[in-house]
């Protein structure tokens, strides 16, 4: 029988000491809002800062607490320090094979012309165009249960007064990644990301990359110019893979790697790997991985088929916390909720390494009371679990932070010690 009380005690303690690890080097009063921040999102499921605010509980009015998060969020200006720290501390769940998903996502306001550089954008799940904003993100999979961290987002508006273009956001984040991880980390691209510039930075900086190109791609085959989808059709498959797709039937893959080079960059020599056997065309995947191992293209297939952690981890973004509906209008504080609800669900990422040896993650999805069990992707259990958790506490995470009084003794001793 689980123990609410310990159990409840024992996660706003984790939460807190992640909060505190992440917030080294702020100032208190940023410190807090981070924590009551990070706390309320995961106690209410909820991005809205109204539900937030009920969640801390606190001893004063629910509006003075709604503005003064509305006020902190506006002016909060130390997202890159607290990225910087949030990075630091998920090192640990990193190593030299870990695959970093680059791919981008949409949010969408259809009713809130109002908001700051809104501008018209594609609905991804419905293809319609509507008002909002687009996202650059970036997730990294842990090494034992592949489940997405997320490492990198910004919001941005083809509106605002400094932006450029969706490439220099791209490459801002690749930047980012050049900076904080490993050129071996292998960075996972689809095929919106077939560009030239990607494939120039990449190259340049000697980092692994595995990107997906489209149909009308050209490249250089024993010195000739032919498309990439005619070159694709030429090889039937050498190499098998079966796997089961996400709607639960099995697939028969056959794999061929073939060496070409870019008309771009006719000095650097790749590979194009052909999966036929997904649809009606073949996967076409073109990397700078060399290896003489023949299960190359069998590894380059399996890296970009992990990519649709990423697809998974916005689902859960959207769904799981409603983040497209949250109710704040500056593009600053959408920026800094993005950034507060990412790191917030890295921390569910980070006890998602640890559902099958840590207690206190256990007792989570046990609480959460999966109707089939527990999935692959857990971190629906685990934040169902968190909220469960902590809707039975009788007060929020502010009691954890108050200082301890002094005694009468001890104020007795010091004002002794002082006349002496």
């Amino acid at each position: 029988m689980i123990n609410y009380s310990i159990l409840n005690h024992n996660v706003k303690r984790g939460i807190l000491n992640f909060s505190q690890r992440i917030c080294k080097n702020l100032f208190r009063p940023e410190s807090k809002f981070v924590l009551q921040m990070i706390y309320g999102i995961l106690s209410s499921q909820s991005c809205h800062i109204s539900k937030i605010a009920r969640a801390l509980d606190e001893k004063i009015s629910l509006k003075k607490t709604i503005d003064r998060l509305l006020r902190n969020l506006h002016e909060f200006c130390d997202g890159e320090k607290l990225l910087e720290n949030y990075i630091h501390n998920i090192k640990r769940y990193v190593s030299e094979k870990t695959i970093l998903i680059v791919d981008g996502s949409d949010i969408v306001k259809p009713n809130s012309p109002k908001m700051e550089y809104i501008k018209t954008v594609r609905d991804g799940s419905t293809g319609a165009y509507g008002e909002g904003y687009h996202t650059i993100g970036v997730s990294a999979l842990t090494p034992e249960r592949k489940m997405p961290i997320g490492v990198y987002t910004r919001v941005y508006s083809a509106s605002e007064p400094d932006f450029i273009s969706a490439d220099d956001e791209v490459l801002t984040a690749l930047k980012f990644l050049s900076v904080h991880f490993k050129k071996s980390n292998i960075r996972a691209f689809d095929r919106g990301y077939d560009a030239n510039v990607y494939f120039e930075y990449l190259l340049k900086h000697n980092e692994l990359f595995v990107i997906r190109v489209n149909n009308n791609r050209n490249v250089l085959y024993k010195g000739e110019k032919i498309n990439i989808l005619d070159l694709a059709k030429r090889f039937k498959g050498k190499y098998s893979l079966k796997f089961r797709k996400k709607n639960g039937f099995g697939a028969d893959c056959k794999i061929s790697i073939v060496s070409i080079k870019l008309p771009c960059m006719p000095d650097e020599i790749l590979n194009l790997v052909v999966c036929n056997g997904l649809g009606k065309e073949p996967l076409m995947l073109i990397t700078n991985m060399q290896s003489n191992d023949n299960r190359l293209g069998v590894a380059v297939t399996k890296v970009y088929l992990l990519r649709w952690r990423i697809e998974e981890f916005y689902r859960f973004k959207k769904q799981q916390f409603g983040f497209e509906d949250f109710r704040v209008r500056s593009l600053k504080s959408i920026r800094n909720l993005d950034l507060l609800l990412t790191i917030a669900i890295g921390y569910i990422g980070i006890l998602s390494e640890k559902a099958d040896d840590r207690r206190l993650v256990m007792e989570l999805i046990h609480v959460s009371r999966r109707i089939r069990g527990t999935p692959r992707f857990v971190f629906y259990a685990i934040a169902e679990g968190l909220f469960k958790v902590l809707a039975r506490c009788g007060q929020g995470i502010s009691g954890m932070l108050q200082k301890r009084k002094r005694s009468m003794q001890l104020d007795f001793w010091w004002n002794v010690g002082m006349a002496c």
